[in-house]
């Protein structure tokens, strides 16, 4: 469903620029604290920085004025980088007889890498490093599904609307929608040409008019390896279910996931979502998202 080289490179470009714009003595200040500790830390300026700059182009427009206020609903795009790389179980569970995906995970939301644990057998693991997606398990039989492509697919359900921050987003307001009796605003997401390995991809949100919060996610899979002579699969329906507030930053509780039919309406039931074991990391070891000794580098 998702890309995995769109906003990590995006990000470690954001990244690159925080640098040059944060004075030299602040800098040297905040390697030498993560170098003394080796964890991952990034220095506050390069948050506020960052912040900022997202600010004053989603307020450029009246779609990108939904997706601000929505992070800021779900408790703030400051709050959701300074929290540090978030680890969560995201057992995906299609209810058709396909493959199920059950891991504990953890993502570093700054610079989009990741690592996956399976939930069945702790030895068994694989994650996207920034530049390189690795698997490390005792047979093919561990990971039945393309783990490359699920390396960070979780994310783009959970980190709405914070993973809209990037650039090579384009964002558009749709007319607005009625779900369970609420109004919500809508908003279509698309990504520049260039961005990532599965540009065609598009998600359509729904925020709640009254309390800026996502309710709906509506999203097309158009990656490659699935659709090597283009296309993608139908359109689905995911509702938010519930919701869960950790360190100041307010996730759904779980998901539920319908093929789209008529007139936007959700149609069968086709897969359950559960998200639990939410938590913030903020003394991770600096070489947390590296493949480790053993790994196989996957092409």
């Amino acid at each position: 469903m998702k890309l995995l080289y769109k906003f990590s490179l995006l990000s470690l470009f954001a990244v690159f620029i925080s640098c040059k714009e944060t004075p030299k003595k602040t800098t040297e200040t905040a390697k030498e604290v993560v170098a003394e500790n080796d964890v991952i830390a990034y220095p506050d300026s390069w948050v506020t920085s960052r912040v900022a700059k997202t600010k004053e182009r989603l307020n450029g427009t009246e779609a990108g004025k939904v997706i601000w206020n929505a992070m800021e609903a779900h408790g703030g795009l400051d709050t959701w980088y300074a929290n540090g790389p978030i680890t969560f179980r995201f057992n995906y569970q299609p209810l058709d007889g396909k493959t199920p995906r059950d891991s504990y995970q953890t993502v570093d939301t700054w610079s989009n890498r990741s690592v996956h644990t399976s939930a069945t057998d702790s030895s068994a693991k694989f994650g996207w490093t920034g530049e390189q997606a690795w698997v490390k398990a005792k047979d093919s039989t561990s990971f039945a599904y393309d783990t490359k492509f699920w390396a960070l697919t979780p994310l783009w359900f959970v980190g709405h609307p914070f993973v809209l921050s990037g650039e090579g987003v384009n964002l558009e307001l749709l007319d607005a929608e009625k779900f369970k009796d609420q109004d919500y605003n809508v908003i279509k997401v698309t990504f520049d040409a260039e961005t990532g390995d599965a540009p065609d991809d598009y998600y359509i949100l729904y925020v709640n008019k009254e309390t800026n919060k996502i309710a709906v996610m509506r999203y097309i899979v158009s990656y490659p390896e699935y659709f090597k002579d283009g296309g993608h699969a139908p359109e689905k329906f995911t509702e938010f279910v519930g919701e869960q507030t950790v360190d100041g930053i307010t996730m759904p509780g779980g998901f539920k996931t319908y093929w789209t039919v008529k007139d936007n309406q959700p149609g069968d039931y086709i897969t359950k979502i559960d998200f639990t074991d939410v938590s913030f990391e903020k003394e991770l070891p600096k070489n947390f998202f590296d493949a480790p000794e053993g790994a196989k580098i996957l092409e």
